[in-house]
């Protein structure tokens, strides 16, 4: 079974120059980064839960996360300016490649009663943005190791300048979208 960067090499370049009337190879959107963002808002005064956080994370993307600070202090969440509030990883090349075909075809099959993705998790620049309520659905972390669960969420970023060839490129790589009945 081919992998979803040969898939894209071989298959999904020539179709979408057909189905988007494109002179040039070139003109077919790519993807150019995956990033993956947790919050650890209520995890914020255990550090032994927000480096248990770390390491699933780690072991779901193959790279250390990043500490993501609020940018302003907001009494209600009882944050403050400078406070770390969350961690994200950039995912490039080989990484992100991994990291797709893992999701698409591993981890997303998980989720219970999942029916597709919407096609409105593609946004008007044609990117593509997925909520997991857990990271248990990721075959990597094994459920006897986990003390608690956390949600993360997924961006696919394109160079797709609309939602019609962000959601083309996202249909023909492979990930699984809702059908309309």
């Amino acid at each position: 079974m081919a992998s979803i960067r040969e898939k894209y090499n071989k298959e999904v370049v020539e179709k979408m120059k057909k189905e988007l009337n494109l002179s040039n190879n070139f003109e077919v959107p790519k993807i150019k980064k995956v990033v993956v963002n947790i919050g650890i808002g209520k995890f914020l005064k255990d550090s032994a839960q927000v480096e248990d956080i770390t390491k699933s994370l780690t072991v779901i993307t193959g790279q250390k996360p990043l500490p993501t600070k609020a940018k302003k202090s907001i009494a209600g969440f009882k944050t403050r300016e400078g406070l770390e509030i969350g961690m994200k990883v950039t995912l490039r090349g080989k990484r992100m490649w991994s990291f797709i075909e893992r999701l698409v075809k591993a981890a997303l099959p998980r989720v219970k009663d999942f029916h597709g993705l919407k096609e409105s998790a593609v946004d008007a620049s044609g990117n593509l943005n997925i909520g997991i309520k857990e990271q248990l659905i990721f075959p990597e972390i094994l459920p006897e190791q986990v003390k608690n669960t956390f949600s993360l969420e997924v961006t696919v970023v394109t160079d797709a300048q609309d939602h019609a060839k962000g959601l083309a490129l996202v249909k023909l790589l492979g990930f699984p979208m809702e059908i309309k009945s």
